[in-house]
């Protein structure tokens, strides 16, 4: 079955009002924990945004629930560590707890790059935090991990991508050769497929090469993160079910500092893994509510036919599988791992 952006919308209206009660309720349980004074520091990169919510809400939880004694305080804008090197941050015990994203450093969590191969069945919301909550306690998955003394808490579940850009539109797929498009890992290879120029830039540095003239596009989770690092502020054109990937930008705590931790804290911790995502996505599907209608007035919305999306899931889909698990088969089971995406999305269905 296809999904389209409404139905997402639709489907996750509903976890937004759930989480709406999750959150109104947290304050008749404050206190209900009782243990000794813990102060927690999370490191991320840029402002609080819909990839932030849960940990927010988990933070505030924390509090209500321990009287205070167990803090989490999220520390944005890269005060604790830039986005490349929150996974040596956690090694060196500098911090308890990052987000972290694997195409950023794609050498550090090679088997984590899985999730940004193109056209994995993540289109759904209910499947993708089935399959993506399991594929946090894969052998491969948690080893990438270890080797930084952290583990994996939840993923950021974050949406399928599409592309905004300047200039003239891709209309057709031969269009894309030449363009300067910034995507990162398996849906950079795609695009390579395409023609396009692979860019791998961060976040914040994509909005100012793309102000610039550096850069023709930008692939990011649609459309939150578009409009959270201003690439829609200069866009004139998006594609609007190419949907040819995503990433994982998930969130890891520091091992030993969770060891340390009570066992009380850390029930409490495991027991709200569902309710940071759950809110996760329904911050997402609030921002394509409101940004949508916002795109659709000021930029030109390129809609692929069904005959050029199978083309270039043909071109960019197993080709680019086939090269990754080549490529990783002596670092781990890369067959092993790309299979279990399928096999826990079958079970999702």
């Amino acid at each position: 079955m296809t999904y389209t952006r409404l139905t997402r919308v639709k489907q996750i209206g509903l976890s937004c009002i759930a989480a709406s009660l999750l959150a109104a309720s947290s304050a008749v349980t404050a206190a209900t924990i009782d243990g000794p004074k813990v102060f927690w520091k999370i490191s991320m990169w840029g402002n609080p945004r819909a990839l932030s919510v849960g940990m927010e809400e988990l933070a505030k939880r924390a509090a209500e629930e321990t009287d205070g004694n167990f803090t989490i305080k999220i520390f944005y804008g890269a005060q604790l560590s830039s986005n490349r090197e929150n996974l040596d941050g956690l090694k060196l015990n500098a911090f308890e707890g990052a987000a972290i994203c694997n195409f950023y450093h794609p050498g550090k969590n090679p088997a984590w790059m899985v999730f940004s191969l193109p056209f994995l069945p993540l289109g759904d919301p209910k499947v993708d935090k089935y399959v993506r909550s399991k594929m946090m306690e894969h052998p491969a998955i948690v080893a990438d991990m270890e080797r930084w003394n952290a583990m994996p808490y939840v993923s950021g579940l974050l949406p399928q991508y599409e592309i905004l850009g300047k200039g003239e539109p891709p209309l057709t797929l031969e269009q894309w050769s030449g363009l300067r498009v910034r995507a990162g890992g398996g849906l950079g290879s795609a695009m390579e497929k395409l023609g396009a120029v692979k860019q791998t830039l961060p976040a914040g540095e994509s909005s100012t090469a793309f102000q610039r003239g550096a850069l023709d596009a930008a692939a990011f989770p649609y459309t939150y993160a578009h409009v959270a690092f201003k690439i829609s502020d200069e866009a004139e054109w998006y594609t609007s079910n190419l949907a040819p990937g995503t990433s994982e930008c998930g969130w890891v705590f520091n091992k030993t500092a969770y060891e340390q931790l009570p066992p009380q804290y850390q029930q409490f911790l495991m027991d709200n893994r569902d309710m940071v995502m759950d809110m996760e996505q329904a911050a997402y599907a609030e921002q394509d509510a409101k940004n949508l209608p916002e795109f659709e007035k000021s930029m030109t919305k390129i809609v692929y036919s069904e005959e050029d999306l199978a083309r270039f899931k043909e071109i960019a889909g197993k080709p680019v599988w086939d090269e990754w698990i080549e490529a990783n088969k002596d670092k781990f089971d890369s067959q092993g791992l790309f299979d279990a995406i399928w096999t826990y999305a079958e079970e999702a269905k």
